[in-house]
């Protein structure tokens, strides 16, 4: 598999709304950060659905390097 781009070395604060669906970019090529804009095709990745069951702030991965996609679980501080 690929080695996906590190998009940011902080994750990107969203405010999620319930009953919505999100899709993070797996890639790191999106310009949407840190949702998927399509271009991941031609690639090994595919974005990964979120749907989110409360309306809050999450904490989507932006170095790409979770273990807990698509949200951050403090990767970006292991470099």
């Amino acid at each position: 598999m690929s080695t996906p781009v590190r998009a940011s070395d902080t994750p990107f604060p969203i405010d999620v709304e319930a009953g919505k669906s999100y899709f993070w970019c797996a890639c790191g090529r999106s310009q949407k950060q840190p949702f998927c804009d399509g271009s991941h095709k031609g690639t090994d990745f595919t974005p990964v659905k979120y749907d989110a069951s409360d309306s809050k702030k999450l904490f989507f991965c932006g170095c790409k390097q979770t273990g807990n996609p698509p949200l951050c679980d403090g990767s970006h501080n292991r470099k």
